[in-house]
């Protein structure tokens, strides 16, 4: 299979095109604005459509005008863009439309820095907007799963009638490496019975709306709603467990941060140590079960994020608090070394 070497914002953008998105609503912003460049050269020649919106605001909601009419479409900001946009997320999950959202995430809060950052770790998975609704997340870790995983959102946004999320970092936007472009049909879904796209020959009119105005048709919807959550944390989680058969020390990271883990976790194995690595794929809903399997032989966990700990919170509610869970993270746009997680985890097992 041919492979190239691409950028990790322009290989996400040409990913999503082969997926089958045919409209993209966007507005700059660093560490994000080479997809959006990407899509205004590109979608048109697939037959698309690029609208660089007048705000951030301005883009969700045209992101939620064309996913009523049933055709794939996408968005993509960085973090502050994003939190502009949770409005119109949350108007989009109420509407039960499917749609995919890029962060590439940026240190914060406020308009903070252009470095990369994993800080919107809780906006994504826990508040991405007022009600009660979920996102499906999805946190690639190589430039090779930022392209894998965007059909892997389109195909489960229209399957579950869900917005999706590939929330990554600036790392893994800015950083190139060899992608190659599996030839794999995007799934077909009918969304005739939904779809705003017309009523001729009699076809019932279909009306899109988040409003609800009598409390028990809003409660019907929203328990109908997380029935469907129900069945995607049945079916859709994902993680990666590396070196866990053993482990006494198990290191808990997630996008490009795991990438770094990893090396931590060979330097320990070198000198002697029993650790592994545990990786959700998928942040929401988040991998319980294999984060169960990954620490059956483990007395410890350890959580690293480019954060000041977010993701430490679902770590020791997937365990049910059952083993001590430490964190260990840099903020601001610092990214950790595996020194620095190499000397954590000798501190976790005594070792200085």
């Amino acid at each position: 299979m041919e492979r190239n070497l691409m950028k990790g914002n322009e290989a996400l953008a040409e990913a999503a095109i082969r997926a089958g998105c045919k409209c993209f609503f966007g507005y700059p912003i660093t560490p994000q604005t080479e997809l959006a460049a990407y899509m205004s050269k590109r979608i048109f020649k697939a037959g698309g459509v690029f609208v660089q919106a007048e705000s951030e605001i301005g883009a969700i909601n045209m992101l939620l005008g064309a996913s009523a009419s049933g055709v794939r479409a996408m968005t993509s900001s960085s973090s502050p863009g994003i939190s502009l946009k949770s409005e119109g997320i949350s108007y989009i999950a109420g509407s039960d439309l499917p749609a995919v959202i890029v962060n590439i995430q940026r240190g914060g809060p406020g308009l903070g820095g252009i470095q990369p950052s994993q800080a919107d770790y809780w906006q994504a998975t826990k508040a991405l907007g007022h009600g009660d609704f979920h996102l499906l997340v999805y946190a690639p870790s190589s430039v090779q799963e930022m392209v894998d995983m965007v059909t892997t959102a389109f195909d489960n946004a229209d399957k579950y009638r869900i917005p999706a999320m590939i929330l990554a970092d600036g790392l893994l936007g800015q950083m190139m490496e060899p992608v190659s472009f599996p030839e794999v049909a995007p799934t077909e879904y009918d969304k005739s019975s939904w779809a705003t796209n017309g009523h001729k020959n009699g076809r019932f009119r279909n009306h899109i709306t988040s409003l609800y105005l009598q409390a028990p048709d809003l409660e019907r919807k929203v328990k109908e709603r997380f029935e469907r959550y129900a069945a995607i944390k049945a079916n859709e989680t994902d993680a990666e467990l590396y070196k866990t058969e053993d482990c006494d020390i198990l290191v808990c990271s997630y996008g490009a941060t795991a990438r770094i883990v990893r090396s931590a976790v060979k330097m320990a194995r070198e000198q002697g140590l029993r650790v592994g690595a545990f990786r959700p794929k998928t942040l929401w809903p988040f991998p319980e079960k294999e984060l169960n399997e990954a620490c059956k032989t483990a007395s410890k966990l350890l959580c690293v994020e480019m954060s000041m700990g977010q993701m430490v919170d679902d770590i020791k509610l997937a365990i049910n608090c059952s083993k001590p869970v430490e964190f260990f993270g840099r903020t601001g746009g610092v990214i950790p070394t595996p020194a620095e997680i190499l000397e954590e985890i000798k501190k976790l097992g005594g070792a200085n």
